[in-house]
């Protein structure tokens, strides 16, 4: 089964692992018996905000991106035209373009999205909380 991670979920595992369960964490941890995937639309949102000085990394985006991602192991996903033009089908639960990006490429892709956002259980995709994998 292939995963997609949500922006928020990946930058805790990161940041402070103490937020997630014994289970948890090993659920994402276990890139032998999963696929997990980081979309570049969570490394564009997480340029925004570090741009703008919202968030705080320990390295700018182009560096902590690449590093992060190899050493969890995980898998990268592209954006592509058919993601971007698929946007406009979802009903208008909310405004976040980067969530509905990932909607519509975990839609497309046929992807589990690892999320706490309760506003993604609003949409016709399979959505695991980390409670769900706790």
């Amino acid at each position: 089964m292939r995963y997609l991670i949500d922006t928020q979920i990946f930058l805790w595992f990161l940041s402070d692992k103490s937020r997630f369960s014994p289970n948890a964490r090993h659920f994402l941890e276990d890139t032998d018996s999963k696929q997990f995937v980081l979309s570049d639309v969570s490394a564009w949102e997480v340029a925004i905000k570090y741009g703008l000085g919202k968030l705080k990394l320990p390295e700018i985006p182009e560096l902590f991106f690449a590093d992060r991602v190899r050493r969890a192991g995980y898998k990268h996903l592209r954006i592509d035209l058919r993601h971007v033009t698929r946007v406009h089908s979802l009903p208008p639960k909310h405004r976040d373009p980067f969530d509905r990006l990932l909607i519509t490429q975990a839609m497309l892709e046929e992807m589990t999205i690892i999320s706490d956002d309760r506003i993604f259980r609003d949409y016709k995709v399979d959505v695991l909380t980390i409670k769900d994998i706790s």
